[in-house]
């Protein structure tokens, strides 16, 4: 992907009207190893993800965030790979997937326009060590998931649907136009 010709997004946040968390625009990886298993980071939910568990708060997302004034979303979510996972030359992918909506689990709520990219790495290697300092969040740790235990987890992955997503790519589709996923209910 050409990451100079994408047409630069809106502002990188703003603010919708009273009440409503700020807009942001936000570019994420699908990062792939040769085994096919895909990267998640763990973090820390500011408020119980169900209130039956007030004690569980762990939830898993993918690498990325916010765009940068002037940046597209693909220079974003390289730029992003480099500070979070240590991988500053990735070949980013087509864009996959898309999830827009409220988001609450950070510690400041955010009107989300995410954005999917593919990441395909030549091995499993990653350098986290920088990723709690580039975060507003508690990181409490990365993991490679197989296929199968993105299918059969219990754990909170977001958006929903990325398991079935994830299982979709390792086959070799590539959704066009990109799918539009959801955030789970809190």
């Amino acid at each position: 992907m050409n990451l100079t010709s994408a047409t630069p997004p809106p502002e990188r946040e703003s603010c919708q009207g009273s009440g409503a968390p700020p807009l942001r625009h936000v570019a994420r990886a699908l990062v792939f190893d040769p085994q096919d298993r895909l990267l998640l980071i763990a973090y820390e939910a500011q408020r119980p993800i169900d209130p039956s568990k007030p004690e569980d708060r762990t939830f898993w997302f993918m690498p990325g965030g916010g765009l940068e004034p002037g940046e597209s979303h693909a220079q974003a979510c390289l730029r992003e790979l480099g500070e979070e996972i240590g991988v500053f030359d990735a070949e980013i992918g087509p864009q996959v997937a898309a999830c827009d909506g409220p988001f609450f689990l950070f510690p400041k709520p955010r009107d989300a326009r995410e954005r999917y990219f593919v990441v395909r790495l030549p091995s499993d290697e990653v350098d986290t060590s920088r990723l709690a300092e580039t975060e507003d969040s508690t990181v409490l740790g990365t993991r490679w998931w197989t296929l199968h235990e993105l299918d059969a987890s219990g754990e909170r992955i977001e958006p929903a649907g990325l398991a079935r997503l994830a299982r979709r790519i390792a086959s070799g589709e590539r959704p066009e136009p990109p799918v539009t996923l959801a955030w789970h209910q809190v």
